[in-house]
């Protein structure tokens, strides 16, 4: 088996990323007044701006959806009730260091702990970033790549960090040849923020490393606003999707960002003309500090109604709570069917009635009246 050094990862544009906030503020992205709150932040959760998602900003836009995501507030120093450094429980599902097996077909393999940019709401903010101590060793991959080996059950295995695009294409490629050559993995799905926040790394080289021979790869793009997919993140999709890799998306549903129907149906558009199929629209975790970005599931629910009559099921992501403690994901969209209450309306013959609600609010009965 090749020998890899999982704790170096490449940068194309790392000179030119916006990692502290006097930085910020010397760009205009960030008020000088804020400055003292801002490295108090900073001194807790990382920092990172690629110049990509620097160029998006608005600084004359207080409200900036794109500046939301990560630019650090003041806010981020308040922690509410019930939020946690682990809001979806990895340690409790985490056998051994890099591995989190959650359900029983897949695991997550977290491979290194950095990232391009740093979100504002990560849910792993306590555990990611310069300094952290959970890039894998050596023996620490060896083990993980032994623990999926030795359970047959595990059809699919998760690349996730940090963002696994930190590493080198030669380091993701003899990655990608280690889980390939273990006869029960089938897929490969690596979780990545890249090809939108720093779409210069996706180089023919680091394309050519995502296929492998005896498995196949899937890339979970993330990104939640339209502006984010830019003509150069478009350029890096279709390089991928090209290369015959398929695409889903995952959103998180973020408050002041992406939380209003008309910007989630522009992002959902703009995800199926990139051929990548909306797969995920998270509610937002319970993170120390982000309170002020997490919307309501009730909320979350009214923006999912009303996008089912906007856009053609292409467009559909499925809005899910990952439950705290290590219980996994559940659907929490909203609900168009339930049974009919009265005698007359609750059956027909030994069937039963029910009421379907349509896209407009308007209720139905199922079977129709005869």
């Amino acid at each position: 088996m090749n020998r890899i050094n999982l704790t170096s990862v490449t940068s194309v544009t790392s000179a030119a990323t916006l990692r502290e906030p006097a930085e910020l503020v010397g760009r205009g992205l960030a008020a000088v007044t804020d400055l003292g709150d801002l490295e108090r932040v900073a001194a807790r959760y990382a920092v990172a701006v690629t110049p990509e998602m620097a160029a998006l900003i608005d600084p004359d836009d207080p409200a900036d959806p794109i500046a939301r995501q990560f630019i650090p507030s003041a806010e981020e120093l308040v922690r509410e009730p019930g939020e946690n450094p682990d809001p979806i429980g990895d340690f409790a599902r985490s056998p051994l260091q890099g591995i989190v097996h959650r359900y029983p077909d897949r695991v997550l393999f977290k491979l290194v702990h950095v990232c391009a940019v740093y979100c504002r709401f990560c849910f792993r903010r306590e555990m990611v970033g310069p300094g952290k101590s959970t890039a894998l060793s050596q023996g620490a991959y060896d083990n993980a790549l032994a623990y999926i080996r030795a359970h047959s059950e595990i059809w699919e295995v998760i690349l996730t960090g940090g963002d696994p695009l930190m590493l080198a294409p030669r380091r993701l490629a003899e990655i990608m040849a280690d889980l390939a050559a273990i006869g029960h993995v089938r897929i490969i799905r690596i979780h990545t923020r890249v090809p939108v926040v720093e779409p210069r790394r996706i180089s023919a080289e680091m394309i050519a490393a995502l296929r492998v021979a005896g498995a196949t790869t899937w890339v979970a793009l993330h990104a939640n606003h339209p502006r984010e997919l830019t003509g150069a993140a478009r350029a890096a999709c279709a390089g991928i999707v090209d290369a015959g890799i398929p695409m889903v998306s995952q959103s998180v549903l973020l408050r002041g960002v992406n939380d209003d129907v008309a910007t989630l149906e522009a992002l959902m558009r703009a995800f199926v003309e990139c051929r990548i199929k909306p797969y995920y629209l998270h509610h937002g975790d319970l993170a120390p500090g982000t309170a002020h970005l997490r919307s309501t599931i009730e909320h979350g629910q009214q923006l999912m109604q009303s996008l089912r009559g906007r856009v053609s099921g292409l467009c559909q992501p499925e809005f899910v709570l990952d439950i705290p403690g290590g219980h996994g994901k559940a659907p929490v969209g909203p609900s168009y069917l339930s049974q009919a209450n009265s005698t007359s309306e609750g059956e027909v013959g030994a069937e039963t009635r029910y009421r379907v609600v349509d896209y407009c609010g308007d209720v139905h009965l199922y079977p129709p009246t005869p």
